[in-house]
């Protein structure tokens, strides 16, 4: 590698750098771009946090028709001075030296302008149809970098405490709990499949040589692996074929399953709640931007929420 070689800062690192005075290098996604013959303003945001970097850049010394590509959604690559802001809004920006546009978008086209951007003029329903830029948006990379940072903490909490990751199986032919339909996984033609004598479909010709679903748990192999390891979970995806259209109801989802050799409801009470409080004591320390954006923008008592769930012991009902 070229000793001169400048590596990709990304822009969470640069709003946060103490380190002012140096030549970076920042590539993203251009948000906004305003100005005027004299100075061009670029909101640029390259996925790792939700706020934007400002890009300054002297219009005199850049080709008219090289701004001119600089839209919202094409993609650049800004070379220049990271300094401290002279502006409102922003503690550091970058004066730009040298900007290449890496991917051009047609801003008549190109679906999430700035309010799009900002979830505020387009609804997450129409999103739907553009579910490719979907993650450009705040919401979705709010949600991801959230979800990322939860995943992250399931496998951290578990380790920390003694448990053991098993991966159980996604394909299967046992139904872990009994209840409710599984999606089917078969390489019979759907058209005309073998038949047995009595007419049902002779699964003996399948890919596996019997009937096999999706799973909906891995519960079972976490037990018989529990028999052995003592403490243990699962982490991954399940499937319900449950034609059950709410919010709380999904077709397919992550879950976490601990199972723990020797212990009683006291024990896994204490778990889960030592557990859950955990996980959310994470998110409100590493996703505290994301996570005001959700709160300001959809549930305004998201975070208070959230807090309580840390601050206050669990209520535990008895029955008979």
């Amino acid at each position: 590698m070229p000793t001169d070689h400048l590596r990709r800062s990304r822009v969470q690192d640069l709003l946060t750098s103490t380190d002012l005075n140096r030549e970076v290098l920042v590539k993203g996604w251009v948000r906004t771009r305003r100005g005027n013959k004299y100075v061009q303003f670029i909101a640029l945001n390259d996925g790792s946090c939700l706020a934007t970097l400002q890009v300054v850049a002297d219009a005199t010394k850049f080709p008219e028709e090289s701004l001119k590509a600089v839209t919202t959604g094409s993609s650049i690559a800004v070379r220049g001075q990271l300094v401290a802001s002279q502006g409102k809004g922003q503690t550091v920006e970058v004066q730009a030296e040298e900007i290449t546009v890496l991917g051009t978008s047609d801003p008549e086209t190109y679906p999430l302008q700035r309010r799009g951007a900002d979830q505020k003029g387009i609804s997450l329903e129409a999103l739907r149809d553009i579910a490719h830029l979907r993650p450009r948006t705040n919401t979705f990379g709010a949600v991801l970098r959230i979800r990322h940072a939860l995943a992250f903490a399931i496998h951290q909490y578990f380790n920390e405490h003694g448990f053991y990751y098993v991966h159980t199986p996604i394909i299967t032919g046992s139904d872990a709990e009994g209840a409710g339909q599984m999606f089917r996984v078969t390489t019979l033609p759907p058209e005309h499949p073998p038949r047995t004598e009595d007419g049902s479909v002779d699964f003996s010709e399948d890919f596996f040589g019997k009937q096999t679903n999706l799973t909906v748990s891995g519960q079972l192999e976490g037990e018989l692996a529990a028999m052995a390891l003592g403490n243990v979970y699962t982490f991954g995806p399940t499937f319900r074929a449950e034609n059950s259209n709410t919010a709380r109801h999904l077709a397919e989802f992550w879950m976490v399953e601990p199972e723990v050799a020797f212990n009683d409801l006291v024990d896994n009470m204490d778990l889960a709640e030592d557990f859950l409080q955990s996980l959310v004591r994470y998110a409100l320390q590493h996703c505290a931007a994301d996570l005001q954006f959700l709160n300001d923008t959809y549930d305004k008592e998201l975070l208070g929420r959230l807090q309580s769930v840390t601050e206050n012991a669990f209520q535990r009902l008895t029955y008979t």
